[in-house]
């Protein structure tokens, strides 16, 4: 199985990308241990968006690691993406919207080429995870897959593929202490565990996706 893990820690004013290196490390040290092909991109470094769609067309799983800047993905992300997304047009991304000149009111968002690939998003916060479970909290008590990323997931639906559940890392400023931090990487590497392992043996038993 081939892994394609893409690093949205963006470097910009007081955010470093420190814990979303920590974190690609951490995906990248499981996937080399259980001996799954990878590739991994930093968005922080110059790219050629022909190139990057290459790696999306090779991987049977793209992995997203990204803060949460504003309530959104970084614009160095979003820059990623629009650019790569727009250069897979017709050349393995997505071919079109879905839909037909004849019938355009129906079959919206199922253009896209990227069939039996899978997808994975982590997220990284400030906020507390009781800020989105605890009534009278800042979401709502909107877990944040049903918010903030809908539009994310919406967008790798567009392009044919399917959702691996993610994993968010809440409380990392002000409460990111080396106990917590630890406790994460278990959980975290549990959940590889659980989603990967067991994928891969299907894979290797079926053949292909």
């Amino acid at each position: 199985m081939k892994i394609f893990i893409i690093n949205g820690g963006q470097v910009f004013a007081h955010s470093g990308g420190a814990f979303n290196n920590t974190l690609t490390d951490w995906t990248k040290s499981f996937f080399e241990k259980n001996e799954f092909d990878l590739r991994i991109t930093n968005i922080n470094d110059d790219f050629d968006a022909m190139e990057e769609v290459e790696n999306f067309k090779w991987a049977d799983v793209i992995i997203y690691h990204t803060p949460i800047w504003w309530f959104q993905v970084p614009n160095r992300l979003k820059k990623y993406i629009d650019e790569v997304f727009s250069a897979g047009h017709q050349n393995g991304i997505y071919r079109s919207d879905g839909r037909s000149r004849n019938n355009p009111e129906i079959n919206y968002g199922t253009g896209g080429l990227m069939q039996g690939k899978k997808y994975m998003v982590t997220s990284t916060w400030n906020a507390p995870d009781t800020a989105f479970t605890l009534p009278g909290e800042f979401f709502d008590q909107t877990a944040v897959d049903d918010g903030i990323l809908v539009g994310f997931h919406k967008m790798n639906q567009f392009v044919g593929m399917d959702r691996i559940d993610g994993f968010h890392f809440h409380d990392l400023e002000k409460n990111a202490t080396p106990e917590r931090i630890d406790n994460y990487h278990r959980d975290y590497l549990q959940h590889l565990q659980e989603a990967f392992i067991l994928e891969k043996h299907e894979y290797l038993f079926n053949g292909s996706h």
